[in-house]
């Protein structure tokens, strides 16, 4: 999750600064703070909007089965829009990378929004990661040329405080929409909301974080290798996303592939993650590691969050988002926790108190399947998780920029994006299978079903167990 309304600041609870002038709301950064924030408004509400919508568009396109994919397939291609979004801001400035990227995003919704069956909708999906790759890139390195350090801490508390309205609006009016207009306009509504940020962003960058980041030294060239590599990532992930869905002996040959191509994008000398990430050697190779762990548990079992409450217990479209909406509150309170700079000498500490509040979240998360359990138990437990993610993920971003050289912060803010997005794709691949396996692709109907419990287990137990190998790692973030 990651932005703020002008209104909201004292609300939001920002360090006292952020109004004053110098600060990320003072004249010489007040137009790029709404403009970056303005976009990570409409991302967080893409994201609340469409999880609310999923279920039913799944349902209705017959591909319940392929549940997951429809999550993986859009962080599959944002890795590959990642790796070019950093090389494209290191070498010629982030303005680019963040137009197409928007641009890209609006379109693979509109292709999802108009899709007659679920391969075409996850095709959309697809391109419309490849353009949120793009954009989450591009955005990270705006904050590390145009905010000094002092600032960057508070930045991020603003982004993840843009995700309150969000998350109480945007699962009510999606689902309002998907039940008296249907799920299509969801998808078809939003990429109108594109022009606002478009429109506030670009000139802002233009003007304050536009051009290589040493414009004395001569253009470098992109890097085919990590280009080549990043498209390995992509394929590789996709193919393993396939083998796990199709669950069939001759699915072994797609996972076979998949898993030839990541491995020396991932772990070899030249890998695309700094040298050490997976032996989470301390630092930022740690910061990197710590980042996957983190989002690829939490968005793997948040994925299944609302099919479980509708599926499950019954409950609407729009009831099963709402039972989520207390999270956006609770993770901008997170993240605002780890901006205060009395935090900074703590800042290891609350790393792992986060992952440890977020493996709690979703080890408790499944106890709605017995039906003695009131299904606000949800909202409560999603809402210590968010908490704990706050802290957690702008920590990460905070170290990432502290760790990196001004003419890295590209391909480092890229290395954390290919963590977060691989491990998403890799675990709601692993998620996925298992819940196709025990027949959670079965599910079907309007109704509420509480015939496969275990292909819900399935997802979230590993998911909390992945959570708490997270804890270890934040203990390894520090440099030694």
């Amino acid at each position: 999750m990651s932005a703020l309304e002008p209104s909201d600041v004292r609300l939001a609870g920002l360090p006292s600064g952020g109004v004053a002038e110098g600060g990320i709301l003072g004249r010489e950064h007040r137009a790029l703070s709404f403009g970056i924030i303005t976009v990570v408004l409409l991302v967080a509400f893409e994201a609340t909007a469409v999880g609310t919508a999923m279920p039913v568009a799944a349902r209705e396109l017959d591909g319940v089965s392929l549940y997951a994919f429809a999550f993986s397939a859009y962080f599959t291609t944002s890795l590959f829009g990642m790796v070019v979004a950093g090389q494209w801001a290191d070498r010629r400035g982030p303005l680019g990378a963040l137009a197409v990227g928007m641009s890209g995003f609006a379109v693979g919704l509109l292709l999802s929004g108009t899709a007659l069956n679920m391969w075409t909708f996850i095709a959309g999906r697809a391109v419309q990661g490849l353009g949120g790759g793009l954009v989450i890139v591009a955005l990270y390195v705006v904050m590390g040329r145009a905010y000094p350090a002092r600032l960057q801490p508070t930045i991020m508390a603003a982004f993840a405080a843009g995700w309150v309205v969000p998350s109480v609006v945007g699962p009510l009016v999606a689902g309002t929409v998907t039940e008296q207009l249907g799920w299509r306009w969801v998808f078809i509504g939003i990429p109108v909301l594109v022009v606002f940020p478009l429109a506030l962003a670009l000139p802002a960058t233009r003007r304050m974080a536009a051009g290589p980041a040493d414009p004395s030294a001569p253009p470098a060239p992109f890097e085919r290798r990590r280009i080549r590599l990043a498209l390995a990532v992509s394929v590789g992930a996709g193919l393993l996303q396939y083998a796990g869905q199709e669950l069939r002996w001759l699915s072994l040959l797609p996972f076979v592939a998949g898993a030839a191509l990541l491995g020396p994008a991932v772990v070899g000398r030249r890998a695309l993650l700094p040298h050490g990430t997976w032996r989470a050697a301390r630092g930022l190779p740690a910061v990197v590691l710590l980042r996957g762990f983190a989002a690829g548990s939490f968005i793997a079992a948040e994925s299944f969050v609302p099919l479980m409450l509708v599926t499950q217990r019954g409950l609407t479209p729009t009831m099963a988002g709402l039972s989520l909406a207390v999270g956006g509150a609770t993770w901008a309170l997170g993240s605002y926790v780890q901006a205060r700079p009395r935090m900074e000498a703590h800042r290891e500490r609350l790393m792992v108190v986060g992952m440890v509040l977020v493996a709690l979240a979703i080890l408790a998360a499944p106890s709605v399947l017995v039906e003695a359990v009131p299904v606000w138990v949800v909202g409560v437990a999603w809402g210590v998780g968010c908490f704990g993610m706050g802290m957690v993920i702008a920590s990460t971003s905070v170290l990432l920029l502290k760790l990196s050289a001004p003419h890295e912060a590209g391909a480092n803010s890229a290395a954390l994006q290919i963590s977060d997005g691989l491990s998403n794709v890799l675990l709601l691949a692993a998620g996925g299978a298992g819940f196709a396996a025990l027949g959670g692709g079965a599910v079907s109907g309007a109704a509420a079903s509480a015939s496969h419990p275990g292909a819900f287990l399935v997802v979230f137990l590993p998911m909390g167990v992945v959570a708490l190998a997270g804890a270890f790692v934040a203990g390894r973030v520090r440099e030694g």
